[in-house]
């Protein structure tokens, strides 16, 4: 199998080369494009589990089922894109040597590499966007999509990592970690930072430089005024008075932020 990652960082898109009867192994709706010679497989994301693949979608805000693309007629290939805006981060998987994964970062993998999710904790789920990660095990490729570049930071032991949640990827299953709010509790929650993760080394840290939760944010304040007229304006012609507030009045309001 040989892979190539094009129009990175921006716009990645991963396209697969498989030699004949090689498999790799995707995200549900990842695939662009393939070759006629590739035969389309769905499964549940773990053969061997049925509680794996329900805890993994249900808990990881992974799909439950994936698709495995097969080079059954010849060699072919398979184009896949995420869904995020950003980079694709190619991770050699070994035995006893696994990631932690941010939910919703896998994009595809060989066979050998199994996902299950690595529970984290009350308080390090209080505030945050996941009570979970996904642990990566197994002996394999994988490869990882980013909401933007993806920042490479290498840790000796003894050595540590401050990470805003909505910027962390993933890291190695050598470190250790403890998510924290950001500050005290009244500058955690306007002060728009939430929850960070202190990773310390030994061991290798990924993160995305744009936020997902920032972008979001930015693009309603865009937004905002076009929804609300024409909220209203839908509104007035059905001959209600008034529409709903999109937070600029009294009364029912979605707010101006999610």
């Amino acid at each position: 199998m040989e892979y190539d990652i094009k129009y990175s960082p921006a716009y990645a898109l991963l396209e697969v080369s498989l030699n004949p009867n090689e498999v790799i192994v995707a995200e549900a709706g990842a695939m662009v494009y393939m070759t006629p010679q590739i035969n389309v497989k769905t499964r549940k994301r773990e053969e061997k589990s049925l509680w794996k693949s329900i805890k993994t979608a249900l808990l990881g805000a992974e799909s439950f089922f994936v698709n495995e693309y097969i080079a059954e007629k010849g060699p072919g290939k398979v184009g896949f894109v995420p869904a995020p805006v950003g980079d694709i981060q190619p991770f050699e998987v070994k035995a006893g040597k696994g990631l932690i994964l941010q939910k919703s970062a896998y994009v595809a993998s060989t066979k050998g590499v199994h996902l299950d999710t690595e529970w984290q904790g009350f308080k390090k789920g209080l505030f945050g966007q996941s009570l979970f990660m996904l642990k990566v095990s197994g002996e394999g490729k994988l490869f990882v999509n980013a909401f933007g570049a993806i920042d490479h930071h290498s840790l000796k032991g003894g050595e540590s990592l401050v990470v805003d949640n909505f910027h962390l990827v993933a890291f190695d299953d050598t470190c250790k970690y403890d998510v924290k709010k950001f500050g005290g509790l009244k500058s955690t929650i306007p002060g728009g930072e939430g929850l960070v993760t202190e990773i310390k080394g030994p061991g290798e840290v990924y993160i995305q430089t744009k936020n997902i939760r920032e972008f979001t944010d930015w693009l309603w304040e865009l937004l905002h005024d076009r929804v609300e007229s024409t909220a209203r304006r839908v509104a007035e012609e059905k001959g209600e008075k008034g529409g709903p507030s999109f937070g600029k009045s009294k009364g029912f309001s979605f707010g101006k932020k999610f």
